[in-house]
C-alpha cells in the first residue's frame, strides 16, 4: 500500500490567494455600506419639519412686520421732510437760522444745500430699505432721493425741493432699525439650535424603544433568554404591549430550547447505550470477518451520526481564549500523517494567535480536513491534495483550506452549510448526516467569526474562515 506523508510547512505567508482574501473583502464591502439608523432618519425628518415651520414663520414676520414697519418708517422720514419744508418755507431769514440750530442739536437733524457734484450711495441695500425709498418717493413727490451716505458721510439722507431748489435733509440711521437686522439673525440662530437639539431629544425617545428591542432581539438570537427581557410597565401603551408580548416570546422559546436539549440528551443516552451492547454482540458472535467488520464499520458510523447532531444542536457559546493556530493546526494534520490518499501542506503566516475554544477549533480543522479528504480526490491521481493557509488583516485572521478536486456546482454552494444537505454525488459518495459544513459554520459563528465556501480558480473546493485575531500582551 501506497503511504505518503503529510507535508507541512510552516514559513511566513507573503503572497494571499483571491479564495482566502474573498471573505476580507466581503466584510470590508459591509463595512463600507452607509445605512442610516432610524434614529437619524427620524432627526432629519424632525429638523426639516421645523426648519420649514421656522421658514413660514420668517415669511409670515415679513408679511406682518417687516413691510408695515418700512410703511411706518416712511411715513415718519416723510413727516419729518414736510415739517421741516414748510417750517423753512414760511420762517424769515433770522428765524430760519434758529430754526436749522434747533433742529440740529435737538433733534439731529441737519439741512444742507444739495449739490450737483453731490456723491451719494443710494439707499437699496436690501427689500426693506427699497420699500422705505419707494414710500418716501410716493409721499415726496418725483426728485425725492434717499441715500445712506452723501460725500461719503454717512447717514439717513433725503433729497427733497424746497421752492425750486434741491435740499438733504440728513437725519441718524439709528432712526431707521432694518427688522432683519442682527437681531433677527440672533434669534433666528437660537430658535433654530433650539429646534434642532428638540428634533434630536425627541427622535432619541421615540427610538429608545426600538433600540432596546433591537438588542433584546440580538441577545436572543445569540441564546441568552435572561438578558432579553424587557420592561414591561412602561408608560406608552403599545411599547409596553409589544414588550409583553416579546417577553412572552422569549420564554416559550427558551423553554423550547431546554426541552431540546433534554431530549437530544435523552436520544444520545437511550441510542449509544443499545448500540454499544449491539457493538459487544456482532464481536463476539458473528464469525465471518469481513461481515463483523462491516458490521462495526456501521455502527461506528451511527454513532458519529448521533454525536454529530449534537454537536450542531449544541447552544451554547464557545469560551474564547488566545489559541497558537500553527499548534492546533499541526496536531490536526499529525492525524493524517500516515494516510495514504491525501497530501497536505501549511503555509502559516508565523506567530499567528486567533480567539478560540481550542478543542472547537480543531475539530472545525479536522471536519474540514476529512471533507476534503473525501471529497476533494483528484481525478487523475486519486490523492486529495490539501492546502492550509493563514494570514492577519488587522483585527481578523484568514484562514483557507483548500482541496484540488472537481469543485462544486455554483448553484449548490450557497447550500453546502445547510444542515443535511447533501449536494451531487461526487461529493458525497460517502454516508452521513449531511451536518459536516453546517456544524464548522455555526462553530465558527459562535467563536465570533465567518465562513464561506467558494470554487478555487484552478480548481477544488476552497473554504475560508475569518477568525479574530489574538492582541499580544
Amino acid at each position: 500500500m501506497r503511504n505518503t506523508p503529510v507535508q507541512t510547512q510552516f514559513i511566513d505567508f507573503e503572497d494571499s490567494s483571491p479564495e482566502l482574501m474573498h471573505i476580507d473583502t466581503d466584510a470590508q464591502q459591509n463595512a463600507n455600506k452607509v445605512s442610516l439608523s432610524l434614529f437619524w432618519r427620524t432627526f432629519f425628518l424632525l429638523a426639516l419639519l421645523l426648519l420649514g415651520s421656522i421658514a413660514a414663520w420668517l415669511q409670515t414676520l415679513r408679511a406682518l412686520e417687516f413691510e408695515p414697519r418700512a410703511i411706518q418708517t416712511a411715513q415718519q422720514l416723510a413727516s419729518l421732510v414736510n415739517l421741516s419744508r414748510a417750517a423753512l418755507v414760511h420762517a424769515d431769514a433770522i428765524a430760519r437760522v434758529s430754526l436749522l440750530k434747533t433742529m440740529s442739536e435737538q433733534e439731529g437733524l441737519q439741512i444742507f444745500p444739495r449739490e450737483p457734484g453731490d456723491q451719494y450711495s443710494p439707499f437699496n441695500s436690501d427689500a426693506v430699505s427699497r420699500q422705505v425709498a419707494l414710500e418716501l418717493t410716493t409721499r415726496l413727490g418725483p426728485g425725492t432721493v434717499v441715500a445712506n451716505s452723501v460725500n461719503a458721510q454717512a447717514g439717513l439722507w433725503v433729497g427733497f425741493v424746497i421752492a425750486g431748489d434741491d435740499y438733504w435733509l440728513q437725519t441718524d440711521q439709528n432712526r431707521f432699525q432694518a427688522a432683519g437686522g442682527k437681531t433677527w439673525l440672533i434669534w433666528l440662530g437660537v430658535a433654530t439650535v433650539l429646534s434642532l437639539a428638540g428634533a434630536a431629544a425627541i427622535a432619541r425617545l421615540i427610538n429608545r424603544p426600538l433600540k432596546e428591542l433591537s438588542f433584546a432581539a440580538s441577545r436572543m438570537r445569540e441564546g441568552n433568554f435572561e438578558a432579553s427581557r424587557l420592561d414591561e410597565s412602561v408608560q406608552t401603551g403599545e411599547i409596553r404591549e409589544v414588550n409583553i408580548g416579546f417577553n412572552r416570546m422569549a420564554q416559550r422559546l427558551s423553554k423550547v430550547e431546554q426541552d431540546r436539549a433534554v431530549m437530544l440528551a435523552g436520544i444520545s443516552h437511550d441510542l449509544r447505550t443499545p448500540l454499544a451492547r449491539l457493538r459487544l454482540e456482532t464481536e463476539m458472535s458473528v464469525a465471518d470477518p469481513d461481515a463483523r467488520a462491516h458490521m462495526a464499520a456501521d455502527i461506528t458510523q451511527l454513532d458519529a451520526i448521533i454525536g454529530k447532531f449534537l454537536d450542531y444542536a449544541r447552544p451554547e457559546k464557545d469560551k474564547l481564549s488566545p489559541v497558537v493556530l500553527a499548534d492546533v493546526v499541526e496536531a490536526c494534520v499529525y492525524a493524517y500523517k500516515n494516510q495514504s490518499d491525501i497530501e497536505v501542506t501549511v503555509q502559516l503566516e508565523a506567530n499567528l494567535q486567533v480567539l478560540a475554544d481550542q478543542v472547537e477549533l480543531g475539530r472545525i480543522i479536522s471536519n474540514l480536513l476529512e471533507n476534503a479528504r473525501r471529497y476533494g480526490k483528484s481525478v487523475d491521481t486519486g490523492i486529495a491534495r490539501v492546502h492550509i493557509a493563514a494570514i492577519s488583516r488587522d483585527k481578523w485572521v484568514l484562514m483557507k483550506i483548500r482541496d484540488h478536486g472537481i469543485g462544486v456546482a455554483p448553484a449548490q454552494l450557497a447550500n453546502l452549510t445547510q444542515p443535511f444537505y447533501r449536494g451531487e454525488a461526487a461529493r458525497t459518495a460517502a454516508n452521513g448526516a449531511g451536518l459536516g459544513l453546517a456544524i464548522v459554520e455555526k462553530t465558527v459563528q459562535r467563536m465570533g467569526g465567518a465562513f464561506t465556501l467558494t470554487n478555487s480558480s484552478t480548481g477544488g473546493l476552497s473554504a475560508n474562515m475569518r477568525l479574530q485575531r489574538a492582541t499580544k500582551a
